[in-house]
């Protein structure tokens, strides 16, 4: 097998690889070493070659000399020497290979070098036995102990706690102290004794201010203030020293000879108007800036900054923040209470001067709005006056047909003028009597025409008004009239009076404070000529409720 020539020196290992036998390879096997094919030995010139050392051929009548592979022909163009191709870097060995140069070839060999311990096995370094194959030094007192790498030897007979065998199989004592570990603790030393050894306090002497170290060889100082073993009083530092300590004020503090103690120092009264923007208080040791109402301290704790108490939403209705405080303020319609702050609706229907609204003022929050009864008005552009419906022109009466309708602030009514007997309608408001038998005094008397009139005025009329006039037309000299209401005037809501001796007026004396509708009847004659002629003149008076200009 080729794992033989291992044993081997050089050269003899290197020329026993171009000879060996490959095992079989297995699944655990490792890369196996590539043998080279064996070289031919080089063959002496022979006769008849040309004087070549290898081989001789004819080229133009003349004998030239050439090698086989692995040899390259020397200067003198007869004799072949071996290429090393290791040494000009033309083997194909992989780069964990090494090349060995051979007569005429050369091998690849694996690289593997096994520490001290080991041994090269199918190309694996494995542990060797020293202890089987009798290569260690063990003693003839000590057993040989085999360990992976090495070998130890270890004593025939066991010795007690405290000693160990020596190369000769003797006890000799063990130096404890000697140890890589220190068997005593800190401040202690270590004196060996036969099979043991004891330890001995450190012993050192320290000056005030200063103790003995642990480990009892050095003095190291004494922190007092760590210790709290100072005297230093109520608002001192203690500052540890070398064997000793200092006394210091704290800051804000400034110390009095007399009385050896720390007094606070007033901060505020030492630097007046320089520390805080606004207010300066002492405390111990320090001071404290503050600030009044409406400031709030800055981050720098000296200035104050402006709060904004809007954003806390004082106000019940609008907030404007001011310098170090806030102003609350009402939208339109409403008044801020004594209080500063809640705003309340403003009653314009109670606190107006003068009618904000021609029939009715509903006051609303922030706001008033006016109002028209509920039938026969509208309410005009102007938000404050109504306007009257007018239905007979609207066609939204409920007039039949033999009816006239006739419009009325807030309504209408609807009227029928029909000729008593005796007389004919020639309009829609005028009656004239037929003509009379010689013997009737009751139709001679009777008026000679009838005239229909339609009158409205609302509640709030002044008193007393002319709603009327009466004459006749044309008028002549000499014409004298009488006028007076033969009919409708029970309450006594009506006058005559005589203007001139041929006009009359009529006249509302009293107020009407409810609406109401009237019918009266004024009656003319008129002296004429010595003739005398009676008129009447039948008049709707309607009284409606006041809801316009």
């Amino acid at each position: 097998g080729c794992d033989a020539h291992q044993y081997l020196g050089y050269p003899c290992g290197h020329i026993f690889l171009t000879c060996c036998e490959e095992e079989e390879e297995g699944p655990n096997s490792q890369t196996p070493l590539r043998p080279k094919q064996k070289p031919r030995p080089t063959s002496l010139p022979r006769k008849g070659n040309g004087g070549c050392s290898q081989q001789c051929s004819a080229v133009g009548g003349q004998a030239r000399c050439s090698c086989f592979p692995g040899f390259s022909l020397k200067t003198n163009g007869r004799t072949c020497e071996d290429v090393d191709e290791c040494a000009t870097n033309t083997h194909s060995c992989r780069p964990s290979e090494r090349c060995v140069n051979t007569v005429g070839s050369f091998v690849c060999e694996l690289q593997v070098t096994c520490p001290a311990g080991y041994q090269l096995k199918n190309s694996v370094c494995e542990d060797i036995d020293e202890c089987v194959l009798r290569t260690h030094n063990c003693g003839s007192s000590f057993m040989c102990e085999n360990t992976v790498g090495s070998f130890i030897c270890g004593p025939k007979h066991k010795c007690i706690s405290g000693f160990k065998q020596d190369s000769h199989g003797n006890c000799i004592d063990v130096n404890e102290c000697m140890g890589l570990t220190e068997p005593c603790g800190p401040g202690f030393n270590c004196i060996n004794t036969v099979g043991s050894y004891t330890c001995q306090q450190k012993t050192v002497m320290c000056s005030h201010g200063y103790h003995a170290s642990p480990d009892g060889v050095k003095c190291v100082d004494v922190d007092e203030c760590q210790t709290g073993t100072h005297r230093c009083g109520v608002g001192q530092i203690c500052h540890n020293l070398p064997g000793s300590y200092r006394c210091d004020c704290q800051t804000g503090y400034q110390y009095d000879a007399l009385r050896k103690v720390c007094n606070d120092v007033n901060e505020c009264w030492r630097y007046p108007g320089r520390l805080c923007a606004q207010t300066c208080e002492n405390t111990p040791g320090s001071y404290h800036c503050s600030c009044t109402a409406g400031f709030s301290l800055a981050f720098d704790g000296k200035n104050c900054e402006d709060i904004n108490e809007c954003e806390k939403n004082p106000c019940s209705q609008e907030c404007a923040n001011i310098y170090g405080s806030y102003q609350c303020y009402c939208r339109q319609g409403y008044f801020l209470k004594e209080d500063g702050r809640t705003c309340e609706d403003i009653d314009e229907c109670s606190q107006s001067i003068g009618n904000l609204c021609t029939f009715q003022c509903v006051n609303v929050p922030g706001s008033y709005q006016c109002a028209c009864p509920p039938h026969g008005y509208i309410m005009a552009a102007n938000g404050r006056t109504c306007k009257d419906v007018d239905e007979c022109t609207t066609g939204t009466h409920n007039c039949t047909g033999g009816q006239t309708c006739y419009n009325l602030q807030g309504g209408f009514r609807c009227l029928s003028f029909d000729c008593p007997p005796n007389y004919k309608k020639v309009s829609d408001t005028r009656c004239e009597r037929l003509s009379c038998p010689t013997n009737s005094l009751d139709c001679q008397n009777s008026p000679v025409r009838i005239t229909y009139y339609q009158l409205s005025f609302q509640t709030n009329i002044i008193i007393p008004a002319q709603i009327f006039r009466i004459g006749p037309s044309p008028a002549y000299s000499g014409d004298h009239i009488v006028i007076g209401i033969t009919r409708g005037n029970e309450d006594g809501y009506f006058s005559t009076r005589k203007l001139n001796s041929f006009t009359g007026a009529v006249y509302l004396q009293r107020q009407v404070r409810q609406p109401r509708d009237f019918l009266i009847d004024v009656e003319m004659k008129l002296l004429r000529q010595g003739a005398l002629t009676s008129f009447v003149a039948r008049i709707y008076v309607f009284i409606t409720s006041s809801a316009t200009d």
